[in-house]
């Protein structure tokens, strides 16, 4: 496997009185590479925008590393701010509030091309700007003039990762970008990010509490409740043989229709759920390795 591009390494980040803190990131470590897509997995409040805005510098870490192309990311000069933005691109969960209402999808698209990509003229935008409608698989005569409120929720997504392709980067952050589609329309989303990823060699960070998805999307995968990593790493080992309490938890809850109806999988988590969850909210220091690129973390007895 290639160096990863960006690492947060044993970064913690947290909220609250000293007395009391709320660790929103406990010793969080992971890497994003060229071609591959990494899903983060957990219910809400368990971490995972906190993980997005370290990423995205939103959020400082209280301890530990960001790490871009294998060198700290601490206080960087202005050039070096502006190259990690350029590298470093977000797809947000409502495409609709992402968008400004009062701007047509052309200023949307041309606007991120005069900021990161001074060198092109105004023709070379217009084309740039057709390529990308088309790599979304939108048509650009059509969809260019329109404002945001006129197109429908999918085609407003489609329209964020044209957006976040505009700067050439070589991460994309997708913090739940399917959560508010309709089910008719996520797969063509998910399709395209699959697509992004192979074609571009980008690094994918998914973010969702939907494990399905992520299965369909992922080549790993990271688990996480309470600020914490429970358990990673390849997306079929972790998820046909789970062996953190809340990732089997997790996995109770998603329909299989190989399955009948009474017959639930992994029972037993589910006669047990606030017990899990108060024993996976305690800090879980070691690490069991239960095969190639498969760990989980041990509850404390």
């Amino acid at each position: 496997m290639s160096d990863p591009i960006l690492a947060l390494d044993n970064v913690s980040k947290v909220f609250g009185r000293a007395d009391k803190p709320v660790y929103a990131a406990r010793s969080v470590s992971f890497a994003l590479h060229r071609g591959r897509t990494l899903a983060l997995v957990g219910e809400s409040g368990s971490g995972k925008t906190t993980a997005a805005r370290l990423i995205m510098r939103e959020y400082t870490p209280d301890e530990g590393r960001l790490m871009f192309r294998g060198a700290p990311l601490g206080k960087a000069d202005a050039r070096a701010l502006r190259d990690y933005r350029s590298s470093v691109q977000m797809v947000f969960q409502d495409p609709f509030a992402s968008l400004n209402p009062t701007h047509t999808i052309r200023y949307h698209l041309e606007r991120p091309l005069k900021l990161h990509q001074k060198g092109l003229n105004s023709a070379q935008r217009q084309t740039a700007i057709v390529d990308l409608l088309e790599r979304v698989k939108l048509d650009p005569k059509l969809i260019m003039p329109k404002f945001p409120h006129e197109l429908s929720g999918g085609q407003r997504q489609r329209i964020s990762i044209a957006r976040a392709l505009a700067v050439n980067p070589q991460v994309i952050v997708a913090d739940e970008p399917t959560s508010m589609l309709d089910v008719s329309v996520r797969q063509g989303i998910l399709n395209l990010l699959n697509d992004m990823k192979a074609e571009l060699k980008l690094a994918l960070l998914y973010i969702t509490h939907d494990i399905a998805t992520a299965r369909y999307v992922a080549d790993d995968i990271m688990v996480m409740y309470a600020g914490q990593i429970v358990e990673w790493g390849a997306v079929d080992k972790v998820l046909d043989d789970p062996r953190h309490p809340y990732t089997r938890l997790l996995l109770s809850a998603v329909p299989d229709p190989d399955r009948r109806f009474d017959d639930v999988r992994f029972a037993d988590e589910l006669g047990r759920i606030e017990e899990i969850r108060k024993q996976a909210a305690l800090p879980q220091p070691s690490i069991t390795e239960v095969g190639e690129n498969h760990f989980f973390r041990p509850i404390p007895a």
